[in-house]
């Protein structure tokens, strides 16, 4: 005979952790995650549903498969990975667990899910992010993306932070981690309409790729000038 734990019926959605790569559709005009191990070849969407990995023609998750989404119970297992050398660019992601799922001790693995957060790092040199900018990776149709300040991001293919939220929707908030820490509380980045802070960071990323420019402009006219 084989024990069964009781079904669950929660008044409302669990929530779950996890860290995801953010990723840009090759046309600019869809925006997404991709995961770090298993299925990280399929970008997601924030409100998506999962399939499996293998091609199996089951519905996740299946208990005899490895497919679903997956995410951790607390936020500081899933702060702990971004830690490791190849997950430093990865964003943390706050998540409802929606439809069939099983929970597990750490965790849950389920069918469908809505991204609610994503909290950026701090730039690579160190510097608060204010974009999303081309990481120099990607999938068959998308970008993959990391977090840049607005020097790291005026030579290179990137979307701000309130721009990537507009571009993926579904209600989803952006917000940028302290530099050198992933912010506690992340800052709601409204679907319509920029904030002051979101406004700031837009004029920082626009005024760092005007100085881009003007050196540029500035190095052909050098060049340009008669010996």
């Amino acid at each position: 005979m084989r024990l069964r734990l009781p079904a669950e019926r929660p008044t409302e959605p669990p929530t779950g952790y996890k860290i995801a790569h953010p990723v840009l559709s090759q046309d600019g005009a869809r925006a997404g995650f991709t995961g770090v191990s298993l299925g990280g070849a399929l970008p997601y969407g924030v409100l998506d549903d999962a399939s499996c990995v293998y091609g199996l023609r089951h519905r996740p998750p299946a208990r005899l498969c490895d497919c679903g989404f997956h995410c951790v119970h607390e936020r500081e297992a899933a702060e702990a990975l971004l830690c490791t050398a190849e997950h430093r660019a990865a964003v943390l992601l706050e998540v409802s667990v929606l439809g069939a799922y099983i929970r597990f001790e750490r965790g849950f693995r389920y069918a469908r899910q809505r991204v609610r957060t994503a909290t950026v790092g701090p730039c690579a040199c160190g510097g608060p992010a204010v974009a999303l900018a081309d990481a120099g990776w990607g999938r068959p149709g998308w970008r993959g993306l990391a977090a840049a300040c607005g020097g790291c991001a005026r030579a290179r293919t990137s979307v701000s932070l309130a721009g990537f939220a507009r571009l993926a929707g579904a209600g989803l908030r952006v917000a940028a981690g302290a530099a050198g820490a992933v912010a506690a509380e992340p800052v709601p980045v409204p679907g319509e309409g920029f904030g002051v802070p979101e406004l700031v960071a837009e004029a920082a990323l626009l005024q760092a790729r005007l100085d881009w420019f003007q050196s540029q402009l500035a190095r052909l006219g050098e060049r340009g000038e008669p010996g």
